[in-house]
């Protein structure tokens, strides 16, 4: 072989080890990223790795959070599913949209008038968007949204003998033996599977956008038998003071929901209601496991972004309180993830800093390189998941009726309802928000400073199709009176 015989060998050989990684890059940087977004109803900090219970086996999700960024100070936008939701599928903040209560759902045939959601927003702009189980506060499937929507199947449950308890068919604490593949978590996830696995990695495929909505661990907590009896025979209650109430006011009172908190401890069930909301997660855990088996294998698996979330958190006891519905840790603060697959970054990547559900929105159409409407609120997460260190751009800010705001930063928390009344709870030193130090006299300087974060206006509260029973605030006793 004569010289430049060789040269030119060589040369063909070094192209050969450079282009396909090079073709690669050209492409995942031109692409627009798939978008696997997990919803889950109601779970709180009760996840391995943000320790909110040390009992809780949730292998897969912290094996999700560990590989991508961890936002541990994540706080829901409202502690109910319904303004939670809309405020994070339409992307405003509820006093500025004024959906403070839950609405029904013909709520939405008005919304979608008005603004943009983020399936619609994704759809216009050439997603393909494949939805299942619980994404909306209720069944809104509208083909402005969805290139298609799962309609899963509903079986009898056959419930395990002897385990749990139940009070009615909605209070259930019992676990069930059905084949897993009836159960309706099972089915959205394979849905959600099934849609990821059919996009190949032909360069003319259209993104997908794959919005998976796990229900549990909402009431009833009714899961798999194995997931329950997986448990320790006795489950740890969660830290708990008896006088925490002393120093809360009557709207933070009046929140609380105190009933059932009242028949579990004269029954002796919390037991019971803790093991059944433990199991749940963990039966959450295998789906998302399964969800992320089905990413992790297929042709699109490092131009994918996987988002996981939860609606709001769930008081089991604590402040006396069972359900959500209160602007304390226990309801607002949420699992929430992002594992952009595309970036091969260091494990165990951790925001500290708060921050809410309103910044899915933006955070998505950034990743995706989209302008969104002018009136969406928010702001992107993108510089947090390159550093995690990156100041946010505003306060956590979560609100249940109008005129009750909680403001939360990395250390603190400020609490003020419409009346007047305001708590205070320095986390660094009262994680469990048991002290309340609004009136001390040396933290007067702290609390005039959360309180300029708090709104400055709000949105008059949308009157129309108001599930009544969610009025809390401002204008509960006036529409309450109107109704």
């Amino acid at each position: 072989m004569n010289k430049i015989t060789q040269i030119a060998a060589l040369f063909i050989t070094l192209i050969g080890f450079m282009a396909p990684s090079t073709a690669a890059e050209k492409t995942n940087s031109a692409k627009q990223p798939n978008i696997v977004f997990i919803a889950v109803d109601d779970m709180n900090d009760w996840v391995g790795y943000m320790g909110g219970h040390p009992q809780a086996m949730t292998p897969n999700m912290d094996k999700l959070a560990n590989q991508g960024v961890a936002f541990m100070n994540a706080q829901t936008v409202s502690p109910g599913c319904s303004p939670s939701r809309n405020a994070l599928l339409y992307g405003v903040e509820p006093y500025n949209s004024g959906l403070y209560p839950f609405y029904e759902h013909d709520i939405h045939k008005q919304l979608h008038e008005k603004y943009v959601t983020l399936p619609r927003f994704l759809k216009d702009n050439g997603y393909l968007t494949y939805g299942s189980g619980k994404i909306h506060h209720g069944p809104e499937y509208s083909n402005l949204e969805w290139t298609d929507y799962l309609d899963a199947d509903r079986h009898p449950k056959v419930f395990a003998k002897n385990k749990g308890f139940h009070t009615n068919k909605k209070n259930s604490f019992r676990p069930v033996t059905n084949p897993l593949e009836q159960l309706f978590d099972h089915q959205v996830a394979s849905y959600g599977i099934d849609a990821i696995k059919k996009h190949g990695s032909n360069a003319t495929d259209k993104p997908y956008f794959a919005a998976i909505g796990l229900v549990k661990p909402h009431l009833p907590f009714d899961c798999p038998v194995e997931f329950y009896d997986a448990l320790p025979e006795t489950i740890e209650a969660p830290a708990l003071l008896a006088n925490d109430l002393n120093d809360i006011g009557r709207e933070g009172n009046r929140m609380r929901r105190a009933g059932d908190d009242k028949k579990f401890k004269k029954g002796n069930k919390w037991q019971d209601v803790r093991r059944a909301y433990l199991s749940c997660i963990s039966w959450v855990d295998y789906n998302v496991g399964r969800i992320m088996d089905a990413v992790n294998n297929s042709p699109e698996a490092n131009n994918t972004v996987v988002i996981l979330w939860s609606d709001h958190g769930y008081h089991l006891g604590e402040k006396q309180s069972f359900k959500k519905f209160t602007l304390w840790e226990e309801a607002s603060r949420v699992p929430f993830i992002i594992h952009d697959k595309r970036q091969q970054a260091a494990v165990g990547r951790k925001v500290d800093q708060a921050v809410t559900l309103i910044n899915v929105y933006r955070t998505i159409a950034d990743m995706a390189n989209l302008q969104v409407p002018e009136y969406v609120d928010g702001f992107s997460l993108v510089p947090q998941l390159k550093d995690q260190e990156s100041p946010v751009a505003a306060p956590a800010i979560s609100t249940w009726g109008r005129g009750n705001y909680s403001v939360r930063t990395q250390d603190w928390r400020l609490i003020k309802y419409f009346d007047g009344e305001m708590e205070l709870y320095h986390h660094t030193k009262d994680q469990h928000e048991w002290h309340n130090l609004a009136n001390k006299t040396e933290y007067q300087n702290k609390l005039k400073e959360l309180e300029a974060l708090l709104p400055k206006e709000e949105a008059p509260t949308i009157e129309e199709y108001i599930s009544n029973w969610s009025l809390f605030g401002a204008d509960a006793k006036r529409l309450k009176n109107t109704k």
